[in-house]
């Protein structure tokens, strides 16, 4: 996976933000939203391109496009740079292999240990009844 052909195939748009910011939110556009086609993508490999569509799969349009947006900060650069490392860090655990679990035997000493503790146990309960003659 080639770092810098991915950001080349990164596209951004930059709109007007929503909510409180008064004269600044109508006149510059600070949100912005970045756009990456899985699919069209040469940086990445077709297995990769599978691994990201079906972790992906409740980000993707139709079309296959993720969209992230970003509307934190006042700044254009810096809502631009939160974007573009947020989505680097989808990326990489999306592609993190998970490693799978092996089947493991519980320890003899362990299930010993678990059988001394009934054993303390019962003896202590039995210990509180009255004596039989």
């Amino acid at each position: 996976m080639n770092l810098d052909q991915l950001k080349s195939e990164l596209k951004y748009k930059a709109v007007r933000s929503s909510g409180a910011g008064g004269q600044n939110v109508n006149k510059v556009s600070t949100k912005v939203i970045l756009l990456f086609d899985v699919m069209a993508s040469e940086a990445l490999n077709a297995e990769q391109k599978e691994r990201l569509q079906f972790r992906w799969a409740n980000r993707l349009s139709a079309e296959g496009i993720l969209q992230l947006s970003c509307d934190e900060s006042r700044s254009q650069f810096k809502n631009k740079n939160l974007v573009t490392e947020r989505f680097f860090d989808l990326l990489t655990s999306a592609l993190a292999v998970v490693k799978t679990r092996k089947a493991t035997k519980i320890p003899r000493s362990a299930i010993e240990k678990r059988i001394k503790n009934k054993r303390w146990a019962s003896e202590i309960k039995a210990s509180r009844q009255k004596p039989k003659f």
